[in-house]
């Protein structure tokens, strides 16, 4: 079994000790270290991620981390694609009841896929124009908004009040 520290390749992604990593709907966290354990007489190797917003600390079988996920800080040129999706005005928001809307959105949420997380950003903000969310849609804005400048920020190497302002401008 591999010492902590050692690489672990799946289909595309190789994580590190102090590799930044995203896990959906939780954001980013750092990759703190890599153990082994025994779970139900199987050795297994899992990351042991904390999640930079809380401070929670998961635990994620290095062999499943694909399935469950678990991917890179997006680069600084993917930034400019999500930053299109925030700007485009014409995304068609449907007409279901808020609890329908809320559950598609939280699925979106928890895909991981930063497109995605932006787009449910993007339709909430446009919703919120024409009327009031309701405390679960606005918290998932905040969700939404929160895991998106945790991200960018990293991506761009810049603090969070900035990409913060950045997407508010957007909006405004």
């Amino acid at each position: 079994m591999p010492e902590s520290g050692c690489l672990f390749f799946q289909e595309d992604t190789v994580f590190t000790e102090g590799d930044m990593a995203v896990y959906p709907a939780h954001g980013v966290g750092v990759i703190e270290k890599i153990e082994s354990q025994t779970v139900a007489g199987i050795d297994q190797s899992f990351y042991v991620m904390k999640i930079l917003d809380n401070n929670m600390k998961i635990m994620i079988p290095t062999a499943s981390s694909d399935n469950v996920g678990l991917r890179a800080i997006i680069s600084k040129k993917e930034v400019e694609k999500v930053l299109d999706i925030l700007r485009d005005r014409n995304s068609e928001i449907g007409t279901q009841t808020w609890n329908r809307r809320y559950r598609e959105y939280m699925e979106k949420i928890k895909t991981g896929s930063i497109h995605e997380v932006a787009a449910v950003l993007r339709d909430l903000y446009l919703l919120s124009v024409d009327k009031d969310l309701s405390y679960g849609e606005r918290k998932m804005m905040d969700t939404a908004k929160s895991l998106l400048v945790k991200e960018i920020s990293l991506a761009r190497n810049v603090d969070e009040a900035k990409t913060t302002a950045l997407i508010e401008d957007l909006f405004n």
